[in-house]
């Protein structure tokens, strides 16, 4: 009964208040310590009230109202976020002590600063009840999970304090942290909290459940009360020093050992505008790539997660479609040993990269870099541009345009086994739709490829387009791909194809019980081309559902038919191929659980099994960690797949296993080591990491790294010598000048 009444009151205050509140950040004199604590100041502050829920309801006040207030001075916008609880005396959730925390089960306070008012791109920072921060970037509109990245950091201040019946989060953000330009009157603004005593999640501005938490269609207005304006010089520096000792045992190489040394230096041209250099750069504190089970017929991508590449990545990144970019920045100095899933660097003597808005419409991004020569890998010294231009129409569409770059100046003859061109170019158009209420979103582009030998038929073309309300969504895709599109600098997983995809999902909200959604779908996918015609179909029946303490589970029904035009081993083994021209139609289950994350225990299951080309597969993967808050979890990451085919081919009994062991001695010491087993390449990978946080965003890593021969022998692993090993130390030290 009080919750269908507060519901009634929500919906009467939304249609009067809550709709038309706005905020506005007041100009103050003084600094503001933050430490937690609510100072007199603060009662200057416009304050945003009248939270709504974003789950499980979006039609009703939060039960556990929040508060947001806003500040400002000539260094920094400060941000006060009070958050109430129905009981005095709480537990919250936290996985650990380490910056950049994610999850739909963990209690934090969130700010989005569309500082632009373009509605397609922002900034969020984001704390917990432990005093754990979190930033990151929102891009194409927050449209999908996809458009939210933790990846970036910069410079900022926040502390978190507990109270009886309340918890208090206070944060500064310098203002040359963030990118704006001179004289806006007003800025976007949305605030949200998840809490994890009731499984809410509430915002400010009010977004249908059936978009993300972080939309940017829905963001309110925060007027200035004096016009936005430089706040003195805009340059980081971020030198680094390096060490590293390397052992390769199956080479009987002698153990290579180094010290290297360079830097990053950020300008910021303008406050919308940031120029990024970088000078022999070192990546040694990215942590090794987790390894699959490897069954597919196609390459497998793998995000970008270094960070000079991560500001205004979208502006590079997202031109086409799933499965089919032009530029793909792991390309520009990263190979990889698939024998051990490992990176192999190449060095990058010099890289440049200027990004941002020009104004409030035009959006630039500028990037070259020039990746030194590797004769043992027969790669010749190449040079990486891109130029990238958006320029915004209508409420929150675009029009973007592209030319990418790969060239050397030597000839690559020289290198006998470089099967590279001495230059290759892609460039395209595209055009990016969304709907001012984000109901409607979708994309139409072109792109064409182009190197000395000039073939034909080296483009690709497609659209995607989406519609969503609570009740129901559409996603039709569709593109045309080349059979000489290759693009060196892109990610093709497919080529000389011709795609219809389309997903159409129902969704029912129950009024009581423990279901929060659910409801059916179906989905079909066709790929073919005019040699072989059909060459891969699937259709699928669906059902989603999702519980109110967060848990979700999904399945799916499918009949797919796959033509092999190559002979291929499903068994993932080398053993004898099946042979080209060849077809098959099966029937399988796709299904997965994600438990209440609220929990100490949680875990994540999922399967794909039923028939497999010509013979059956069963398969089960899945995630379990033991959270003891707040100084870390254990984890196990596991995936087994039987397979089995008639003679003459090989079955397969694959594992990988990876257990992780992630201790957070405090917001500054990290420990992390991840192992990682895999029967498919009979190895096993270490990982052990160890990061000091001695200021903000500078830190010490030191990193070991180790590759064992192992084999499976009657059930249990039988380990054999080191394949390598490396240990590498590395310092940063970001400082703004």
């Amino acid at each position: 009964m009080f919750r269908k009444a507060l519901s009634l009151i929500g919906l009467v205050l939304c249609t009067t208040t809550a709709f038309t509140q706005d905020i506005v950040f007041k100009k103050i004199n003084t600094p503001i310590l933050i430490d937690g604590e609510i100072d007199a100041i603060w009662a200057e502050a416009d304050s945003a009230y009248d939270w709504m829920q974003y789950f499980p309801y979006d039609s009703s006040l939060a039960v556990n109202q929040s508060v947001a207030k806003v500040l400002y001075d000539d260094k920094n916008v400060y941000v006060l976020g009070i958050m109430h609880n129905a009981s005095d005396d709480r537990e919250y959730v936290t996985p650990s002590l380490r910056r950049d925390f994610r999850g739909a089960a963990n209690d934090n306070f969130t700010v989005i600063l569309d500082t632009f008012q373009d509605r397609t791109n922002a900034f969020t920072f984001g704390i917990n009840p432990f005093g754990v921060r979190r930033e990151g970037l929102v891009a194409n509109g927050g449209s999908g999970e996809s458009s939210f990245s933790l990846d970036w950091d910069n410079v900022w201040r926040g502390e978190a304090k507990i109270y009886k019946g309340y918890w208090v989060a206070e944060i500064a953000i310098p203002l040359n942290s963030l990118r704006f330009n001179e004289g806006q009157n007003n800025w976007n603004i949305n605030f949200y909290r998840i809490d994890s005593e009731s499984a809410e999640r509430s915002t400010w501005a009010p977004i249908q459940r059936n978009f993300t938490l972080f939309n940017l269609a829905s963001l309110r207005e925060a007027e200035w009360e004096e016009p936005t304006k430089r706040s003195g010089k805009n340059i980081s520096f971020i030198p680094y020093l390096a060490g590293n000792y390397n052992q390769n045992f199956d080479e009987v190489q002698d153990a290579q050992k180094g010290l290297n040394a360079g830097f990053d230096l950020k300008y910021g041209i303008t406050p919308g505008l940031n120029l990024d250099l970088t000078v022999n750069p070192d990546f040694s504190q990215v942590e090794v790539d987790q390894q699959v089970t490897n069954l597919d017929r196609f390459e497998i991508f793998f995000p970008e997660r270094r960070q000079f590449f991560l500001e205004n990545a979208d502006l590079f990144a997202n031109y086409g479609q799933r499965g089919n970019t032009p530029f793909f920045s792991r390309r520009i100095g990263v190979s990889r040993d698939e024998s051990t899933g490992q990176n192999i660097e190449s060095a990058i003597p010099l890289g440049v990269r200027l990004s941002g808005k020009v104004n409030d419409n035009l959006r630039v991004g500028v990037l070259s870099m020039q990746v030194a020569d590797d004769e043992s890998a027969s790669l010749p010294s190449y040079n990486y541009s891109m130029v990238s231009v958006q320029q915004k129409v209508f409420a929150r569409s675009n029009i973007s345009a592209f030319l990418v770059n790969k060239q050397t100046f030597k000839d690559p003859k020289e290198y006998s086994d470089s099967l590279y061109n001495e230059w290759d170019r892609t460039f395209g158009a595209e055009y990016n739709l969304a709907s001012s209420d984000n109901k409607i979103n979708g994309k139409f582009f072109y792109h064409q490829n182009i190197n000395q030998a000039d073939l034909d038929s080296a483009f690709t073309t497609g659209m995607e387009l989406q519609y969503s309300v609570p009740e129901w969504s559409l996603d039709m895709r569709s593109q045309i791909i080349g059979a000489n599109y290759a693009p060196e600098v892109g990610f093709v997983r497919r080529r000389d194809i011709q795609q219809l995809a389309m997903t159409y999902r129902r969704s029912f909200f129950p009024s009581s019980g423990g279901v929060q959604r659910h409801g059916p779908g179906l989905d079909f996918d066709v790929l073919g081309n005019e040699t072989y015609g059909v060459l891969d179909w699937d259709a699928n029946i669906l059902y989603d559902i999702t519980w109110r303490s967060s848990a979700s589970f999904s399945m799916r029904l499918r009949r797919q038919y796959t033509y092999l035009f190559d002979g291929f081993d499903p068994s993932g083994t080398d053993g004898t191929p099946l042979p080209a021209n060849s077809e098959y139609t099966n029937n399988l289950i796709i299904a997965r659980y994600r438990s209440d994350e609220r929990k100490k225990l949680s875990y994540e299951l999922s399967t794909r099994s039923g028939g497999y080309f010509n013979g059956t597969r069963w398969n089960l993967e899945g995630s379990i960690q033991w959270r003891y808050q707040p100084l870390g979890f254990t984890s196990i990451d596991f995936a087994y797949n039987g397979i089995r085919l008639p003679d003459p081919y090989n079955n397969a009994n694959l594992f990988l296993i990876g257990p992780r062991f992630d201790f957070t001695f405090s917001k500054s010491l990290f420990w992390t080591t991840f192992v990682q087993y895999n029967s498919q390449i009979d190895n096993v990978n270490i990982n052990s990491r160890l990061q000091w946080r001695f200021a903000p965003v500078s830190d010490f890593f030191l990193v070991y790294t180790d590759n064992y021969l192992a084999e499976s022998q009657e059930g249990f692993i039988q380990f054999g010598g080191s394949k390598s090993r490396a240990l590498v130390f590395k310092m940063t030290y970001w400082l703004n000048l």
